[in-house]
């Protein structure tokens, strides 16, 4: 876990204010979730059999009631949750986003903390490949926006039920007969979740695990059209793409698409933004059953690559330092500087006492536009000094009632 200090948190804020834009043009809503669940949801939307539930969740007991709650590992299942709560889906499709820490106790990499931060979209209520595609799209959009270099996308179907449970099967007969090239994390996921043994990252495991049998081959027409249909709106759209069969991500509750944004930047796990459809969620939470699509970011690793490509984010400049020294001029200080504030400037007024050298030299390092100076001989005649501290020009007596122009014409 780890701080955020000013000079970083600036980046923060203009990431922050560029995804909001983003998700508002394509009509998504901001929605806010507690950091605390029960425990009972995540094992029940992810699967007990996955690295979050098993490894990586901060669980605890509450100490007044027993309830057994955790710190949210990702935001999907606690979105939904809310939205079958507040039936928000009674005859009105939603496009949520929410941001926000998520807590995982996994080991730390580049760009990865066990409290981390992600933006998460959520389109629930829509069935065809179109909102597949459109949050594909969306992220294509982003990267553009940002700026970002060398990050691919690859996309995979996982078919629906009937067709899982085929390759499900399949897949224990072949890996049954490959006993002795399985890794122990292999051996004891067989039989509750082998789909999840294609994602290992074994490399003694890779030559078995790509002879595997392919989902492909099991697909029920209903989910290959759909498939299809995603991909057609992608070449529309000249997005480039790579058809990996070996995607399946890490939760249990996808269907039918997935994909994942990929860099190669980031380390071994150079995933950036990952997500695809889970129609069967709404319904095994307890919802009547509903369509829904939906993909995570990481800001610590977006934000990693945007320094790598030396982006440098619009600094917000102070307008004016107020330098000030004396009984009167300290009086009229705050009056002044709230006066300016209340014209829409940013001003940063001196606090603590200091000589007039010390607080110029104060002033010039806080990147302010110009200063403005009261001593008790211009508190006394209701007047200010008026210096620029950009770009040249000379020190002037200024009267109250004229500051505020005379200002407005140095920072234009």
């Amino acid at each position: 876990m780890n701080d955020i200090l000013p000079d970083e948190a600036q980046l923060w804020l203009w990431f922050e204010d560029s995804v909001r834009e983003w998700l508002e043009a394509y009509g998504y809503r901001n929605i806010r979730m507690p950091l605390v669940e029960p425990t009972a949801l995540f094992k029940r939307a992810i699967g007990e059999v996955t690295d979050i539930v098993e490894k990586e969740m901060y669980s605890f007991e509450d100490g007044l009631n027993g309830d057994q709650l955790t710190l949210r590992p990702e935001g999907t299942a606690s979105c939904v949750r809310a939205v079958l709560q507040h039936n928000l889906l009674y005859n009105a499709p939603q496009r949520l986003y929410y941001s926000g820490q998520m807590f995982r106790h996994e080991r730390p990499q580049k760009g990865r903390y066990r409290q981390f931060h992600q933006i998460g979209v959520e389109a629930l209520g829509f069935a065809g490949p179109d909102i597949d595609a459109e949050q594909i799209l969306m992220c294509a959009r982003l990267w553009k926006k940002l700026g970002l270099r060398d990050v691919a996308l690859q996309i995979n179907t996982l078919g629906d039920s009937a067709a899982r449970q085929r390759h499900r099967e399949k897949l224990i007969a072949y890996f049954e007969s490959h006993m002795e090239a399985l890794d122990a994390e292999a051996t004891r996921r067989l039989h509750t979740n082998p789909l999840r043994i294609l994602d290992s990252k074994n490399p003694a495991m890779q030559t078995i695990i790509a002879g595997a049998p392919g989902l492909m081959a099991e697909l029920d027409e209903e989910a290959r059209v759909h498939f299809e249909g995603v991909q057609a709106i992608l070449r529309q759209h000249g997005v480039e793409y790579e058809i990996n069969p070996r995607l399946v991500r890490g939760l249990d509750y996808y269907n039918r698409t997935v994909f994942e944004w990929v860099t190669t930047r980031l380390g071994a796990q150079g995933t950036i933004c990952a997500g695809g459809r889970y129609d069967g969620l709404v319904e095994q939470i307890g919802g009547k059953a509903a369509p829904a699509c939906g993909f995570a970011m990481g800001i610590e690793r977006l934000l990693a690559l945007v320094q790598e490509d030396g982006v440098q984010p619009p600094r917000t400049p102070l307008d004016v330092y107020l330098v000030h020294q004396g009984e009167l001029a300290d009086r009229m200080a705050s009056s002044v500087a709230e006066q300016l504030r209340d014209a829409g400037l940013r001003v940063a007024m001196h606090c603590g006492g200091g000589s007039f050298k010390s607080q110029m030299k104060k002033a010039d390092g806080s990147g302010a536009a110009c200063a403005v100076i009261i001593g008790d001989d211009e508190a006394a005649q209701q007047a200010v000094m008026l210096k620029p501290l950009r770009g040249g020009g000379e020190q002037q007596r200024v009267a109250l009632q004229d500051m505020q122009y005379k200002i407005c014409e140095l920072i234009k």
